[in-house]
């Protein structure tokens, strides 16, 4: 990660630390509170694991592209096949 984006996720977490912060105040040790009071804990653990690891570069293979047609496909390939998501067809397509 950039410094920038490093400065920028750790204002993130700070934000957000406070904002659970008053929340506690509000809620109290509700369950919900504790939840993201861990939650927080994570996101500071994993920015400062990102932080003193260097990035990894991975360089991918270009995909394969498969061309496909424009043209119709033969309807008779579709006969006696039931349409999901449309509860099924009860008839004889023709």
């Amino acid at each position: 990660m950039s410094t920038s984006e490093m400065l920028e996720l750790n204002r993130t977490i700070d934000r957000l630390r406070r904002a659970v912060g008053s929340l506690r105040s509000m809620y109290g040790d509700a369950a919900s509170v504790r939840r993201l009071s861990n939650d927080l804990e994570r996101l500071e653990i994993d920015a400062r694991d990102l932080d003193s690891s260097p990035p990894n570069v991975v360089h991918r293979e270009p995909v394969e592209r498969i061309k496909v047609s424009d043209t119709p496909y033969d309807a008779s390939m579709w006969l006696g096949v039931d349409d999901e998501g449309l509860g099924g067809l009860h008839y004889e397509r023709g």
